[in-house]
């Protein structure tokens, strides 16, 4: 699937790919009865066979889109569980610092507010169009410098510093699974599946013989807009940082405006 289609507003996207559906619905089912059928001698004692072929393939079909589509949200839905641990990581870890001797403790808090407004105002249109941020691993390194470069005097500040580098690292494996989740999404053999199983599944309801074309027609319709939702539903949750369902980086400027923004 083109990644351009998932930067494209939903409101375009489903009613296009329902439209498509249905037009090859009705001009292939008018193709099939005017120059296939009649050569094929179809006869209506043999929409037995074809409906049981049809019930087959639907059933295949609705199988694998089913399991795919919720394959999605999950992956949906765990990107979202990955950024929210980030934050309360960063929350947490931000907390810590304040506990340390100045002038660390100025040095640590303006370096995570340095990470978290980067995180905002860069990495996260990156995200939104599919590219990986890479500056971040800078300031990271520097946050790291300065914290493991700190020499507890006392056991409370042992107790504390243990704490901060548990933060500290609990940041890092939630970062890490961010970056991994930026090219989540389904590879091109599923893609391939999802769209001809679509057409395939469209073309077995041509070959019934129906003598009413409209009430055929009006069925044929009726099953591509189904199958038109189930694909539009993927295509919706697919990339989870992009288009109009895409994940915002809102719960870092909730820490920020709450915990971070430096008071007036």
């Amino acid at each position: 699937m083109p990644g351009a289609i998932f930067d494209i507003p939903l409101i375009f996207v489903g009613p296009t790919i329902i439209l498509i559906l249905c037009l090859y619905s009705v001009i292939g089912l008018l193709i099939v009865r005017r120059f296939i059928l009649p050569r094929l001698r179809v006869q209506i004692a043999d929409s037995e066979f074809g409906g049981a072929m049809l019930q087959a393939v639907m059933v295949f079909y609705g199988l694998a889109t089913a399991l795919i589509a919720v394959g999605v949200w999950q992956s949906y839905a765990d990107t979202s569980e990955i950024i929210s641990s980030e934050v309360t990581a960063i929350a947490a870890l931000y907390r810590d610092v304040g506990n340390y001797p100045e002038p660390l403790r100025s040095t640590l808090e303006s370096e995570l507010r340095t990470y978290v407004r980067y995180t905002i105002d860069e990495a996260w249109p990156m995200q939104r169009m599919g590219k990986i941020p890479v500056a971040g691993i800078a300031l990271v390194g520097e946050f790291q410098s300065d914290l493991i470069a700190f020499q507890p005097a006392t056991d409370s500040q042992r107790i504390i510093h243990a704490e901060t580098l548990r933060a500290y690292n609990n940041m890092l494996l939630e970062r890490r699974l961010r970056l991994d989740s930026v090219t989540t999404g389904l590879p091109a053999v599923m893609w391939i599946v999802v769209i001809a199983g679509a057409f395939i599944g469209l073309t077995s309801s041509f070959f019934f013989k129906v003598e009413d074309a409209r009430f055929q027609s009006i069925h044929a319709v009726l099953l591509a807009t189904f199958i038109g939702l189930v694909i539009f539903l993927i295509v919706a949750l697919d990339r989870p940082y992009r288009g109009d369902l895409g994940l915002t980086a809102e719960p870092y400027q909730l820490v920020y405006d709450q915990l971070m923004k430096p008071r007036e």
